[in-house]
């Protein structure tokens, strides 16, 4: 493939992707310029200060600024104007259908359009249903000398900058194979297969991947359901599964239910692009259904201990997952919610998190929000919960009731200390 070392590069967007995006490209070689119209973020982003908790990102970012290969501007079409390769990795949202809302790609390459230089290529690095580059292309026309390049990212929040530097695989597509593979080789230096092939193939890669990882966490609850109905213990069931090494362990866990900015939005949407294309993607709808119903057998496992109504409730955990303060679409929050909806006062504490969500009384520590608790809910799996002082848990709680929805806990030493505990497919 073709090794544009060097290569001058526009990333439009500094939230997770282009942020991450625009360090890991300066890191590889390549020259820099971030532009977001958050002023306030990119004058912090110019002074090396990085909104984002992200391990390594921190200092990517310093690194780029002190090597200057890395730059933040506010203007995308300024920042375009100098560049070979523009990134787009700007929001995709939800729209009221469940389909993905492309107003900010649009908005975007609409900005850029009249500032790119001749052979300038546009990658579009937002997750996208499978014709948006075909839709950029068309708001590009009139720039016939343009190719627009699909190249969606992988990046898991808590490892994003390690899964952009060492990736399962770099998937390219266009329908200029050229383009596609100058936009290859700005990963150059990376040790991954590279799968250049069509452009809505690309995007349908992202899609698919993560709709694939919702059904296998779905299916590790519905293990886990079956496990509580004949006695069988979820742990033991999953590993003699995952060591099949056509199944594998990964995302083979038990939960509270899966959210965050990704699978939720991603598989709406491609249930959406499925419905549009005349496809009823049954499987996958029966997979979001089954993720709404494991926020419910939560709380039922809660009230199941303790008359809601009234009661005052521990929640251990808000963001979606452990090393990250993120809250969107999380299961957690939703449980909290659904609790509040049943009459119960919440009292929550997570370590990254420290703004209340509507309903939700935040704790400074999980002691203060263990005390007076009818029942302690585990619900994002962050390891200094498994090292709590418990006996100094059980004194401050009201009732000693534990619902373990990450199975974090060592249910033999809780149950000597007292506790009832009620984890997942236990």
């Amino acid at each position: 493939m073709a090794d544009p070392a060097g290569a001058a590069v526009a990333v439009v967007g500094a939230g997770y992707v282009g942020l991450t995006t625009a360090a890991c490209l300066a890191h590889l070689g390549h020259h820099v310029v971030c532009a977001d119209i958050d002023e306030p973020r990119i004058v912090a982003l110019q002074h090396g200060e990085v909104p984002i908790r992200e391990p390594g990102l921190d200092e990517l970012v310093a690194a780029g600024l002190d090597s200057g290969q890395l730059a933040f501007a506010r203007g995308s079409a300024e920042a375009a104007a100098g560049a070979d390769f523009v990134f787009l990795c700007v929001p995709t949202p939800t729209g009221p259908d469940g389909s993905a809302d492309l107003s900010f790609l649009e908005a975007a390459a609409a900005e850029i359009g009249q500032s790119l230089r001749p052979a300038a290529v546009v990658v579009n690095k937002s997750t996208a249903p499978p014709g948006t580059a075909r839709f950029l292309a068309g708001i590009l026309r009139g720039r016939a000398e343009v190719a627009v390049v699909a190249n969606p990212e992988f990046l898991r929040q808590g490892s994003a900058v390690g899964d952009f530097l060492n990736p399962d695989r770099v998937v390219v597509g266009a329908a200029d194979t050229d383009a596609a593979e100058r936009v290859a080789g700005l990963y150059a230096g990376i040790d991954a297969p590279v799968l250049i092939t069509d452009a809505a193939s690309a995007e349908t890669v992202k899609y698919a991947a993560n709709a694939f990882l919702a059904m296998k966490l779905t299916y590790a609850n519905a293990v886990a359901a079956l496990c509580e109905a004949v006695g069988a213990d979820v742990g033991d069931v999953l590993v003699g599964m995952g060591q099949d090494r056509r199944i594998g362990l990964d995302y083979l866990r038990p939960g509270p239910g899966w959210g965050g900015s990704c699978l939720p939005k991603d598989t709406q949407a491609l249930i959406g692009a499925a419905s549009a294309a005349g496809y009823d993607f049954a499987l996958l709808r029966g997979v979001v259904e089954a993720n709404e119903a494991q926020f419910a057998r939560i709380v039922e496992k809660v009230a199941s201990r303790v008359a809601l109504p009234g009661a005052r409730i521990a929640l251990l955990g808000l963001a979606f997952k452990a090393g990250t303060d993120d809250l969107r679409s999380s299961p957690a929050v939703e449980i909290a919610w659904r609790l509040v909806a049943a009459g119960a006062e919440v009292r929550a504490h997570d370590p990254a998190v420290g703004a209340a969500e509507a309903g939700i009384v935040m704790a400074t520590d999980a002691y203060e929000a263990c005390d007076g608790a009818a029942a302690l809910v585990v619900a994002t799996e962050w390891d200094e919960f498994k090292h709590l002082d418990f006996d100094r848990v059980g004194r401050l709680m009201a009732e000693r009731h534990v619902i373990d929805a990450r199975n974090l806990l060592d249910r033999d030493q809780l149950e000597r200390q007292g506790f009832t505990y009620t984890g997942i497919g236990r």
